[in-house]
């Protein structure tokens, strides 16, 4: 069962037989990232290029989607409210796909941004699927970001602009949120994981308490010198994903429609999970294919 497929996850998916698939753990392109422009190497290089050469504090995310920035008068917000709307729609497509192969009570995890966790909800659930949680991924450090109030009325000249110290636009921003949900089940807990062996989460800690829908203490990875994707997640975190999420052994089988550089799937490797891992980019897919062939574990 452990495949790579190269194309368009919503068109891969068809060819899926329904009710076959354990669970699924994926890190869509964000709404900032994906609208408007083609979600492919050439464009990430371009953006990241841009910021490199701006003064953004982050470097590695591609901005220049045009949701940030310019005159906040109607026209910007309309544009981004039909943004966002577009985005919630095409989560929508990809989710009902993923809806039609998951068996019942499979559990859907989907990372996000903080803005759009709540659109990324609304499309899986208007898809079919059942509202669970919301993890929270906190990373080990967050970078402050957005409008300085009083360093940019200091420099517009503006008297007073010591009123404004400590204030900004936004917050420091130290976590990721993983919207949580899951096929309905058939009937009740027990029929389910007696007919399909999903429905539960693993909530065992290693020192014997329960595991927090909150998932921190979690270390960076050394990224390998041959994977350029961005935004690599953390092997450990995904480790941690798949243990919670699917149960033991090669049948159940995960699937992350958007496998960037295949962290989940190398994941589901290590643990003894199957795996079906779509990238539209093919660039990615050969860093998967190299990253599952060259690990040792």
């Amino acid at each position: 069962m452990d495949k790579i497929f190269n194309g368009d996850c919503i068109k891969i998916m068809k060819q899926f037989e329904p009710d076959t698939v354990s669970a699924c753990i994926t890190d869509p392109p964000y709404n900032y990232e994906f609208i408007g422009k083609n979600w492919d190497t050439e464009e990430v290089e371009r953006r990241i290029s841009r910021s490199k050469k701006s003064n953004t504090l982050v470097k590695n995310i591609p901005y220049g989607s045009g949701l940030a920035g310019g005159v906040r008068n109607k026209r910007w917000y309309d544009k981004n409210r039909s943004n966002i709307l577009d985005y919630e729609e095409w989560c929508l497509k990809w989710s009902e796909e993923l809806y039609r192969i998951l068996k019942p009570g499979s559990p859907v995890a989907v990372f996000n941004s903080t803005r759009t966790l709540a659109h990324v909800q609304v499309a899986l659930e208007k898809a079919g699927f059942y509202a669970r949680d919301i993890l929270v991924y906190r990373r080990s450090s967050g970078i402050p970001k957005g409008y300085n109030a009083a360093s940019q009325l200091k420099r517009k000249g503006y008297q007073e602009h010591y009123r404004w110290q400590g204030w900004h636009s936004c917050f420091r921003n130290e976590w990721e949120g993983i919207v949580l949900v899951q096929k309905p089940l058939e009937q009740n807990y027990s029929q389910t994981l007696m007919k399909y062996g999903v429905g539960v989460f693993n909530t065992t800690l290693k020192n014997g308490g329960f595991q927090s829908n909150i998932l921190e203490n979690i270390q960076r990875d050394k990224k390998e010198e041959f994977n350029v994707h961005c935004t690599v997640k953390p092997l450990s975190l995904m480790e941690k994903l798949v243990s919670i999420l699917v149960p033991e052994g090669t049948q159940n089988v995960v699937i992350d429609p958007f496998a960037g550089s295949g962290t989940t799937l190398l994941a589901a490797k290590h643990l003894g999970r199957g795996y079906l891992g779509i990238e539209i980019e093919k660039k990615y897919v050969e860093i998967i294919r190299e990253r599952l062939n060259y690990s040792l574990f």
